[in-house]
């Protein structure tokens, strides 16, 4: 049975590798804007959340082994032409391929989703990729709708 839990300091090997293969995933669908995993890995530290007291990670766990997490942090998101509003973000999250739709990233998105209302966080955030279809669908079968449209159009 898969545990979703806090991640701990112990866990930072086994996060670092799935980061690392996040981002991997993120450059071999779209090279043309990602980086490539290590150099990604050079500027955003999973370990940077575990030292945060607005950062979370939340593991989930099948026999001792990791096969996802998820990230994020809460803050007050301030703009001069919304509301405020004490937000979290979803700012990483991955589940190993072999257990992908199986419920886990479900199980890790929900549980995060509590921490944030623990918090009273009043939404959350997250951006997705156009790319990753597959992702958009789990977050809007989990109550998340369209916010903002970024459109991108190159020049060169």
């Amino acid at each position: 049975m898969v545990k979703i839990r806090l991640a701990k300091s112990s866990d930072l090997a086994a996060l670092e590798k799935m980061m690392y293969d996040l981002h991997d995933e993120h450059h071999l669908a779209c090279p043309q804007h990602f980086k490539v995993a290590k150099e990604a890995m050079e500027e955003k530290r999973i370990a940077d959340y575990l030292e945060s007291p607005e950062g979370l990670v939340f593991i989930a766990e099948l026999n001792d082994q990791c096969i996802g997490f998820v990230s994020g942090h809460f803050a007050d998101l301030v703009s001069s032409v919304s509301r405020n509003v004490f937000m979290g973000s979803i700012d990483e999250f991955y589940v190993l391929p072999q257990y992908r739709g199986q419920g886990i990233g479900s199980q890790l998105l929900k549980r995060i989703e509590k921490e944030f209302d623990d918090y009273g966080v009043q939404q959350m955030f997250v951006e997705v990729w156009d790319f990753n279809q597959s992702a958009i669908r789990l977050y809007q079968n989990l109550g998340f709708a369209h916010h903002i449209h970024w459109l991108r159009k190159g020049i060169r």
